[in-house]
């Protein structure tokens, strides 16, 4: 007797009503899936939702419903972040598996399009399969973690190397920073990039103010490279570092044979080398007398002397000065010339010191500890919520360069890669600081009435009852908000975001 074929065996064991038990089979597996998953909701092919399942309701008030009857008729896309929904009815391809992060959360999703019998795309169905992918998905997670950060890594190594292809192959020095190096969203530091960007859009010099360590220097990279001299190069010197019998043949060059053992084809000096671009004078408070007169003389005239030579040689280069010096004092001293203090401070620009933003701290504490596990080749330095308390309330004589000293020091003594407070406090100790415990008291500003003169007590407005702009006092409570959220969390950037309501990518738009 002939075998028959497996598919007429397939075929002759099936009840005529087949398509009802597959219709009954679609049915029970449609309700399995609503049981069983974290959430699912149905849209037209319009991308209308039209059915919401009881899961998924617990996920509308983060979207801001507060009930099915809101949710319902909206396009999928105006009311949940980030979804993918409409590609699917475009496409008619399924997404088994994806992340999705919005105000409700970070969840592991499928979303899978609907046909007709013709096999038209007639609607989708999304399904969360998981609400908390950090803990349920914890092994994957941190693979994919792992080769983000190898990713990441790989990025930078790559545009570091083609910046320094860049500066080789043309010859030009240029500027290593941008207004984005500068880290910080408090109101002090906001100020500072607002008006360190304005001062890019002129030609006029710049004069940098502040303690040592506050990222003057950083800040003349970043306003040349959002000036129009950005093509041009950017070249440096710092006055303080230079003995005073070189700093003249530093500035302004020195001509063929102009004293015995010079060059036979001379030397050009910082201003010629600039010509086209920045020339940044970091500590000029240090400049000595008798130089001064020369330097306000070439920004004057715009021109230079070369030492030994008779022969007046233009340049174009904008000047940007800095000291931590004060400037004044040194001019009633009459160590610093008052017109040279005059051309130079056309655009002065006070950069605040690290104590009057402390809240910029959590994000700097993040930056450096990239660009430390970066240059060692090891993992972020982790810190505790009692150290990234204790770093916010330290005064910082030494400003952000002592914040890395501190960071570089206790990443050293951790064995385990976590910064905890007791080791933080040793680490200060030993650099000669006694670690403040207590945070600053923070005073909001009080409300005021009206432009009028009193407030709403009554009492005559001063000086010391100034206003902070409004957009300001919003940004120092959001960075206050952040800062609870992540002591909070132990650091946990991921579970700080969901804690707050916002997606990760805010959270570290937030942090700068």
């Amino acid at each position: 007797m002939p075998l028959k074929d497996p598919t007429e065996i397939a075929a002759s064991a099936l009840p005529s009503d087949a398509d009802s038990i597959l219709a009954l089979a679609a049915q029970s597996m449609f309700h399995l899936f609503s049981s069983i998953s974290q959430g699912m909701f149905l849209v037209d092919r319009g991308g209308r939702i039209v059915w919401v399942n009881e899961g998924y309701q617990r996920f509308l008030p983060a979207l801001g419903f507060s009930s099915i009857g809101q949710f319902l008729g909206h396009r999928v896309e105006e009311v949940i972040p980030n979804t993918q929904m409409q590609r699917v009815l475009e496409t008619g391809e399924a997404i088994l598996i994806d992340l999705l992060t919005n105000k409700a959360g970070t969840f592991v999703v499928s979303r899978l399009p609907l046909r007709d019998e013709a096999g038209s795309v007639i609607g989708a169905i999304g399904i969360v399969l998981f609400d908390h992918p950090e803990t349920t998905l914890k092994p994957l997670i941190s693979k994919f973690a792992r080769l983000q950060q190898d990713l990441d890594d790989a990025r930078r190594e790559l545009a570091s190397q083609r910046k320094r292809e860049l500066g080789s192959a043309d010859g030009l020095r240029r500027a290593k920073y941008t207004f984005a190096s500068f880290v910080g969203t408090s109101a002090a530091a906001v100020e500072v990039k607002r008006q360190s960007r304005r001062a890019a859009q002129s030609a006029s010099p710049v004069l940098l103010l502040g303690e040592t360590g506050t990222g003057k220097e950083l800040l003349a990279h970043a306003i040349h490279a959002a000036s129009q001299r950005a093509r041009g190069p950017f070249v440096s010197v710092n006055i303080a570092a230079v003995p005073d019998t070189l700093l003249e043949a530093e500035f302004f060059g020195v001509a063929p044979g102009a004293y015995t053992g010079a060059e036979r084809k001379g030397r050009e000096g910082k201003f010629r080398l600039a010509d086209g671009g920045t020339l940044f004078l970091d500590e000029i408070g240090d400049m000595p007398l008798n130089l001064q007169a020369k330097l306000l003389r070439a920004l004057q005239e715009g021109e230079i002397e070369a030492l030994g030579s008779n022969r007046l040689q233009p340049f174009d280069a904008r000047v940007i000065a800095a000291t931590s010096r004060d400037l004044p004092a040194l001019v009633r001293e009459g160590r610093f010339r008052e017109d040279l203090y005059y051309r130079l401070g056309v655009l002065p620009i006070r950069v605040p010191p690290l104590r009057e933003r402390a809240s910029d701290i959590v994000a700097l504490v993040e930056v450096l500890g990239e660009d430390m596990a970066l240059r060692n080749g090891s993992a972020p330095p982790e810190l505790s919520p009692a150290a990234l308390t204790l770093l916010e309330a330290q005064p910082w004589r030494g400003n952000i360069r002592e914040l890395r000293n501190v960071l570089e020091q206790a990443a050293l003594r951790s064995d385990s890669g976590l910064i905890d407070l007791p080791l933080l406090q040793g680490v200060l100790k030993d650099s000669g600081l006694e670690p403040v415990l207590a945070l600053p008291t923070v005073r909001l500003p009080e409300p005021a009435a009206s432009v009028a003169d009193s407030d709403l007590r009554g009492r005559p407005l001063s000086d010391e009852d100034t206003v902070q702009p409004l957009a300001q006092q919003i940004a120092a409570l959001e960075q206050q908000a952040i800062r609870q959220a992540l002591r909070h969390t132990g650091g946990n950037k991921v579970a700080a975001a969901r804690l707050l309501g916002i997606s990760r990518a805010t959270l570290y738009g937030r942090l700068g």
